[in-house]
């Protein structure tokens, strides 16, 4: 073990106290310029000197603040298109000198420096430009080099430096100094370095993400680094012992995190995990299609002539389930399918569209969150899944795997029907969203019975099944909705028993990877109850 020492983890009385510090001179550049026209006037009334670069400096002089160019406090001009501007030592200097320190002092005075006591830096839209699509040059160009060596300058100074990255913190310096005749406070300049320095990181890990993607989009580099920014802060996570927050990795996919939410009560942890994974589902399929999930998991999805020919199929599966679910369409929902949906209870309904007269029925249920994505999501687009486990991180590629008919290999005398290949291509799509051991009965392109989760691949076969007669008996109908239908299996079946099960449930015909020491004793099992078999060679665990 690592003797790390006590002062590893400095305590309460070991940090420095909170001081005031007057702000006398601040350097104002800035992309993202909302806001700053009000707070330079604020600063200007201080009586605050104010350097500042290229178009901020340019929008300044246009409002009347009297503002100093830093190519004329550094006696250096702007060169190289812009490259270097703020890359110079009375800039740095200015903001990494510790003032009080006689040899610091010293060289400010032999070398001209001012010190700058407030750094309002924000950076170039790299993500943007990329998410416009921007050629490789394009983005290169936009990779800021002189905003973060002032940030983290700035940050690393902090007890001596106001910096601010976010115009949302102007008025929080404006506070500070209110409050203290023109002074920011310790505690402030520690709480803003740790927002920029997060800036930075997020900023250069973007930039590390796309720059490795440009070589191999597939590869798994050295060094790799996540980011986000956040969007809110939950009320709890999983539970409400546990505390929890959403943030956005500037994907810009469509789904719950991008969505415009337009009714109902803030959506927790669970509701935002539960509708990703219902949104993902649906955009599987290019016909009108619902899914209905519960605990990550669907409890009915269907593909329909519309949308409420869908939502009805979907709900036949296990309408018990669906109490308290997610509602995931691919199509925009309209009035008569709102109409039935509001008919039980729902979390969330998510669409790439609301009609205006399907909205004016959901304000019935002013709890019910309702969100549009505007479009649909590329479930082929190439991504990557991260979990977090002790010590490390898990990164796997995203589950882009979709199984056509010429991929199908038939291992059983008998072929399946043109229906029955539909439904087993619905249904092993389906089987893909459904955690491990998944298994998926369907017919006519709905499912009648799903069993997810289970540690036996038999009991999820056997659990499926019953669902499906117990909707059947709900339904006032003799026969489970099993009969006749086609089974997916996510992964193989390792012994004949669940094939058998499936069979004595109905099913005609199976779907699966393939790949068990014993698919001859399966297969065996099938051609004896006459059911047709096709292998995938791809199989779908999902945890």
């Amino acid at each position: 073990m690592i003797d790390l020492g006590t002062a590893a983890i400095p305590s309460a009385e070991t940090i420095r106290d909170p001081r005031t510090l007057p702000v006398k001179r601040a350097l104002l550049s800035v992309t993202n310029k909302t806001g700053l026209k009000e707070f330079a006037e604020k600063l200007h009334a201080y009586g605050i000197e104010i350097l500042s670069t290229g178009g901020t400096s340019k929008m300044l002089k246009e409002a009347s603040i009297p503002v100093r160019d830093v190519s004329s406090y550094t006696g250096f001009p702007e060169i190289m298109d812009g490259r270097v501007k703020t890359l110079h030592p009375k800039i740095h200097g200015g903001i990494l000198a510790r003032r009080g320190q006689d040899h610091h002092e010293e060289a400010m005075a032999t070398h001209g420096i001012d010190g700058i006591d407030l750094v309002v830096v924000n950076l170039y839209p790299f993500s943007d430009v990329v998410a416009d699509g921007a050629d490789f040059e394009t983005c290169i160009e936009n990779i800021d080099i002189g905003g973060p060596a002032m940030i983290r300058a700035s940050a690393k100074n902090h007890e001596f430096v106001t910096v601010v990255t976010d115009p949302q913190d102007y008025e929080h310096v404006l506070k500070d100094m209110e409050e203290h005749d023109g002074a920011t406070t310790y505690a402030l300049r520690r709480r803003l370095a740790a927002n920029a320095v997060a800036l930075t990181a997020t900023y250069d890990s973007n930039i590390a993400s796309w720059f490795t993607g440009q070589i191999d989009k597939h590869a798994f580099p050295r060094r790799t680094s996540f980011s986000g920014n956040l969007k809110q802060t939950l009320r709890y996570g999983e539970n409400p012992h546990q505390g929890a927050a959403l943030y956005l990795d500037g994907s810009q996919r469509p789904g719950v995190a991008t969505a415009t939410q337009i009714q109902g009560k803030e959506l927790s942890y669970n509701n935002l995990n539960d509708t990703d994974a219902a949104f993902e589902l649906v955009s599987e399929f290019e016909e009108p299609a619902i899914a209905i999930i519960k605990h990550a998991n669907p409890c009915g999805v269907a593909i329909g002539e519309n949308p409420l020919d869908a939502y009805h199929r979907a709900l036949a599966c296990d309408s018990t389930s669906a109490f308290g679910g997610i509602i995931a369409l691919n199509r925009p929902l309209d009035a008569e399918t709102a109409q039935e949906i509001i008919q039980i209870f729902s979390e969330v309904i998510i669409a790439p569209a609301i009609d205006v007269a399907a909205m004016e029925i959901l304000k019935e249920k002013k709890n019910l969150r309702v969100l549009t994505t505007g479009e649909m999501a590329n479930p082929a687009t190439h991504r990557r899944l991260v979990k977090s486990i002790a010590g490390g991180l898990l990164v796997q590629d995203a589950d882009n795997g979709d199984i056509t008919e010429d991929m199908l290999k038939v291992v059983t005398d008998r072929e399946p029907t043109e229906q029955e290949l539909r439904d087993l291509l619905f249904a092993f799509k389906i089987a893909k969203h459904v955690k491990s051991n998944a298994i998926v009965y369907a017919k006519n392109s709905a499912t009648v019975g799903i069993g997810a989760g289970q540690m036996s691949r038999v009991d999820s076969t056997r659990i499926a099944a019953q669902k499906a007669l117990d909707a059947a008996t709900k339904a006032g109908e003799e026969a489970p909705l099993t009969k006749g239908s086609v089974v997916a299996s996510d992964a193989f079946f390792p012994f004949p028993d669940g094939l058998i099960t499936a069979a004595e449930a109905g099913a005609t015909a199976v779907i699966q990877p393939g790949g068990s020491i014993r698919d001859e004793d399966v297969i065996a099992a099938a051609d004896d109850r006459g059911l047709a078999m096709v292998f995938t060679g791809i199989r779908h665990f999902r945890h």
